[in-house]
C-alpha cells in the first residue's frame, strides 16, 4: 500500500491504517515487511505536517502506481481546499488507469473526488465534512452511515478508528482472518467493527436552511452533546446575541435553540442504547444529562418508554418537544 500525506492530515487515520498493516505483517509487531507493506509519499517528496502539527519529513516523492495493489490518499483539515495541485490529481488519474485501487482516508476522498474519479460510486465521509463536501460535489453519493465502503476500484473511509477497521478488513481479504486477529490483540481492540457500522453520530438536516447562523450553532451543539453548551454561550460563538439567536432558531426551524439542543441529545442517546454496550448511566452523562434519573425522565417523555424499555427493543411513540409544536419547524435527527 502506497499512502499519499495531504497537508494538514490526520494522524490518528493515517496511523491507525499503517500500523494496521504493520502489526499483520510480522510476527510480535517487529515491524518487518513480509506480508505486507508500504510506503509514505508526498508531492515532490517535501515534508507534510499533520493537524496536530506533528511533521513527516521522510516521504518519498509519488511512486509508480504499478508498485502497489492500493494507494491510500489521507486527508484531514485541508479539505476546504478545493483547487489541489494539478500533479497531484494527474497521479490520481494515472492511479485509476494503472488499475490500481484508491482508498480516501478521512477527507482524503475530497481529493479524489476533485481529480474525478468517484462518478457513480458511493463513497464514506465523516459526518462532520458532510456539508462541505456535498457543496463541492453536489452530484456525487456521501453516505455518513458507514464506517467505510467498498466499491471496488475505490474505497473510502470516515477516518479517526475507522481507518483501523477498514485496515483490518483489507488484511483479512488478503493475508487471512488470523493475521487481522494478530493486529487486534496487539492494538487491544475487542475485534473489527463492520462498515455498515453507522458512525456515532446525530445530525440534523439543514439542507432547507439558508442562515448561516443556525448552521454554525447546531454545529457548536453537536460538538458539545455531552456537555451541553447554554443558549448565551451558543450566541457568542456564532457572533450574535441570544435573542438574535432565538429569533433565527425560530423563523428557519419553528424551535428554540434550547428545545432543538436537547432533542439532538435524546436522538443521540436512542443511538447509544441501540449501538453501545454502555450503561444506562454512563450514556446519561455522555448525551450531557446530570444522573440516570434526570436521563431517564426526559427519555421517557419524549418517546413514551424508559431507556431501559428502549434498549430491549420496546418503542413508544416520540413525544414533540414542548417548545416546538407537533408537525412544525424542528428538522428530525437522523442517525448515520
Amino acid at each position: 500500500m502506497g499512502f499519499i500525506l495531504l497537508d494538514q492530515f490526520t494522524l490518528a487515520a493515517f496511523g491507525g491504517l499503517i500500523d494496521a498493516l504493520r502489526l499483520a505483517a510480522d510476527h510480535g509487531g517487529r515491524s518487518r515487511q513480509i506480508h505486507a507493506s508500504w510506503a509514505v509519499m508526498s508531492l515532490d517528496g517535501t515534508p507534510r505536517r499533520a493537524s496536530c502539527g506533528v511533521v513527516i519529513s521522510d516521504a518519498s516523492p509519488l511512486l509508480a502506481p504499478t508498485q502497489f495493489d492500493y494507494i491510500a490518499v489521507c486527508g484531514g483539515n485541508d479539505y476546504l481546499n478545493e483547487h489541489h495541485p494539478p500533479a497531484l490529481l494527474d497521479y490520481l488519474r494515472a492511479v485509476a488507469e494503472a488499475g490500481v485501487r484508491l482508498i480516501g482516508v478521512c477527507t482524503g476522498t475530497f481529493a479524489i473526488a476533485q481529480a474525478g474519479l468517484a462518478r457513480k460510486r458511493t463513497v464514506c465521509i465523516h459526518w462532520n465534512v458532510l456539508e462541505a463536501f456535498q457543496s463541492q460535489f453536489p452530484n456525487l453519493r456521501p453516505v455518513t452511515d458507514k464506517l467505510f465502503v467498498d466499491e471496488g476500484d475505490l474505497l473510502s473511509c470516515a477516518g479517526s478508528t475507522a481507518a483501523i477497521d477498514l485496515g483490518l478488513y483489507l488484511i483479512t481479504r488478503h493475508c487471512g482472518a488470523s493475521k487481522a486477529n494478530q493486529a487486534v490483540r496487539h492494538m487491544m481492540l475487542q475485534g473489527m467493527r463492520p462498515s455498515s457500522l453507522p458512525q456515532p453520530h446525530f445530525f440534523a438536516d439543514l439542507a432547507h436552511v439558508a442562515d448561516a447562523r443556525v448552521h454554525q450553532a447546531v454545529h457548536f451543539m453537536e460538538q458539545r452533546l455531552d456537555d451541553p453548551p447554554s443558549v448565551d454561550a451558543i450566541a457568542r460563538y456564532v457572533g450574535c446575541s441570544g435573542r438574535q439567536l432565538e429569533r433565527a432558531f425560530n423563523a428557519a426551524l419553528g424551535v428554540a435553540p434550547a428545545a432543538f439542543q436537547r432533542q439532538l441529545r435524546k436522538d443521540y442517546a436512542c443511538w447509544m442504547l441501540e449501538n453501545s454496550p454502555r450503561t444506562i448511566t454512563e450514556i446519561a452523562f455522555d448525551c450531557g444529562f446530570s444522573d440516570a434519573a434526570h436521563f431517564s425522565r426526559e427519555f421517557r417523555n419524549a418517546f413514551g418508554v424508559s431507556p431501559r424499555q428502549y434498549r430491549a427493543g420496546q418503542r413508544g411513540s416520540t413525544v414533540a418537544p414542548a417548545s416546538a409544536p407537533a408537525g412544525e419547524g424542528m428538522p428530525e435527527p437522523r442517525p448515520v
